[in-house]
């Protein structure tokens, strides 16, 4: 049940971008076509068992502009200064989904 919790917050954030903070790095900033890649990032559905294998939904890749493209969900607690205690609780979580090239990775 917690993955399927951890998958359902993930994806909720990961499709608005509300109830986490998104990173970008530099090779990010320096593309072109922002919106077109985070519509991308936020359409994104194709989970399987070899790129989700906790079920938590928490990395996915996209191809933009000729490259790769990752994205990725880390969980600290509420002040930013270490892990959650537990990532299935928005409380006392916070989600930073980072977008970077995968060469960045």
């Amino acid at each position: 049940m917690t993955a399927a919790r951890i998958a359902a917050l993930n994806d909720a954030a990961r499709t608005s971008f509300i109830g986490c903070r998104v990173v970008i790095t530099k090779g990010i900033s320096a593309m072109d076509d922002l919106d077109g890649l985070y519509a991308k990032v936020r359409a994104f559905s194709d989970f399987t068992d070899s790129n989700d294998p906790y079920g938590e939904h928490d990395f996915g890749a996209v191809e933009h502009e000729g490259k790769t493209v990752f994205w990725k969900f880390d969980y600290f607690d509420a002040d930013l200064l270490m892990h959650s205690p537990d990532p299935s609780d928005p409380a006392v979580t916070a989600r930073v989904l980072t977008i970077m090239l995968a060469e960045e990775y």
